[in-house]
């Protein structure tokens, strides 16, 4: 099988490979992608950092050509690369397709941004003196990505990068490395000059470790584990360099008495099993008022019946399997801890066989839990949801809010005024109603607060906060 090479200063390298399996079918090997060390994080920084100067003061329409040139192949190769993403992912192949067209939109958002690139000139309040004020690329840009969302976060990082004039190390999830390797093939042929972009696939352990420890980079945005979150974030003190952190959730979904229990029903499944809830933004905690409590249950369960697990590439397939073993025994144990915190297992919860052996779970619903139970305090991120049953709108909100996290928070209402309210009061990034609180555009701010995110947004417009650094010019008239 070949081997899927890392990219170092513009040429192609690495003899070590490991294999990437497919978790609907283990006996499918994906791929065979290559394993960075030390030294090769080390070339790859040098590299980019060499690239630098050239690339920072490279012309508008050069960076909106690649981007766009970019954008335009993962668009043409959707198909080809949302079957590989639900191979070596877990994902559905239509949610999969959908992630690629994301992606695509992504560098052709940003590759229009190249062209918009503006600053201030403002009067001084001395007479005679101008002030003038610009960004500038921050400098040598490490990505570290999970594994996820294999193919848009990556693109989410790299197309702002490049856009603001940065260069960049990226290493990108060793479950997930397909994808990645795809938008860098992509981008390398796109006419990227060498060094700008290196990526340096491998363990976390070896090849992020070595990124952290690196007094050159000027900057690190990571999504993943609060833990390792919070260890980029002490190397990047230690090393003054500025840090983005997206981390985990335990977001909320808040089902009043007045909601429509269809509307209701939909936004809680999708939010919490869709993408076999591997998703930061899931909710897996669905807090439902007593007056409709009841029913929510019931029309829920009736819902999760109709929902096929199976191979993700299976046409039908509503959830695929978990993405490895590891997270697989996570969840199983967050199963079991649920049972013995004493909250009832009212759906799933079992291990399912299929025609190819894979991580397949049945998507799992307690009930009676309460805000207090490790299920509803710790980030599962696998398809098991609990619902807490409270008395009111004031009690929903209080315990949505009642949370080290704070990305995504729903409610479904028909009620303007509780709407409004918690829209207003949910402690969150991000605020859905009457929505799933997964799933979000690619050209507005994505974050949360809290436990759940640190430093400026990431996409859209508020993607020059973390990629540029200001600068104050004054000129004498």
């Amino acid at each position: 099988m070949t081997i899927h090479q890392n990219l170092i200063a513009g040429e192609w390298t690495g003899t070590n490979g490991s294999e990437s399996i497919n978790p609907s079918d283990t006996n499918e090997v994906v791929g065979l992608y290559a394993s960075a060390g030390v030294q090769d994080v080390a070339d790859a920084i040098a590299a980019a950092k060499a690239a630098f100067p050239a690339w920072s003061r490279s012309g508008i329409l050069e960076r909106h050509t690649i981007l766009k040139k970019a954008g335009d192949e993962i668009l043409a190769r959707k198909d080809e690369l949302g079957a590989l993403l639900a191979r070596e992912e877990g994902k559905t192949l239509p949610e999969a397709i959908g992630e690629t067209i994301r992606a695509a939109q992504i560098f052709e958002f940003f590759a229009g941004e190249a062209l918009r690139l503006a600053g201030e000139v403002l009067p001084s309040v001395r007479p005679n003196i101008g002030v003038e004020i610009t960004r500038e690329p921050l400098g040598v840009i490490g990505i570290i990505t999970p594994w996820n969302f294999p193919i848009a976060i990556p693109a989410w990082k790299i197309a702002p990068a490049l856009c603001y004039g940065n260069t960049i190390v990226f290493k990108p999830a060793d479950l997930v490395p397909g994808c990645s390797w795809a938008i860098v093939d992509i981008l390398h042929r796109a006419g990227l000059p060498k060094g700008v972009l290196n990526l340096v696939m491998g363990k976390g352990s070896v090849v992020g470790q070595a990124m952290l420890d690196s007094p050159v980079l000027s900057g690190i945005t990571f999504t993943g584990s609060v833990g390792t979150g919070k260890r980029v974030a002490l190397s990047s003190v230690e090393h003054g360099r500025k840090y983005q952190l997206e981390m985990g959730g335990k977001n909320p979904m808040v089902v009043l008495d007045d909601a429509d229990l269809t509307v209701a029903v939909e936004a809680a499944a999708n939010s919490a099993f869709f993408s076999t809830g591997q998703r930061c933004t899931a909710s897996s905690r669905l807090i439902v008022t007593e007056g409709i409590h009841d029913k929510f249950v019931a029309a829920l369960t009736e819902k999760l019946k109709t929902l096929t697990v199976d191979n993700a590439i299976k046409a039908g397939t509503h959830i695929g399997p978990v993405v490895d073993a590891k997270q697989l025994k996570t969840d199983t144990d967050y199963i079991e801890i649920g049972r013995q915190e004493g909250a009832k297992l009212a759906f799933g919860g079992e291990l399912v066989s299929r025609d190819t052996p894979g991580f397949y779970l049945q998507p799992t619903l307690f009930t009676e839990a309460t805000n207090q139970m490790r299920i509803s305090r710790e980030e599962i991120f696998g398809p098991v949801a609990s619902v807490i049953r409270v008395k009111d709108y004031e009690e929903a909100l209080a315990t949505a809010n009642d949370t080290p996290f704070g990305l995504s928070s729903g409610i479904a209402t028909t009620s303007l005024k509780y709407a409004t309210h918690f829209k207003r009061n949910a402690e969150a990034g991000m605020v859905m109603v009457n929505l799933p609180t997964a799933g979000v555009d690619f050209h507005v701010p994505f974050g949360g607060r809290k436990g759940s995110s640190f430093g400026p947004r990431e996409q859209g417009k508020y993607a020059t906060e973390f990629f540029t650094t200001v600068k104050t010019a004054y000129t004498l008239a």
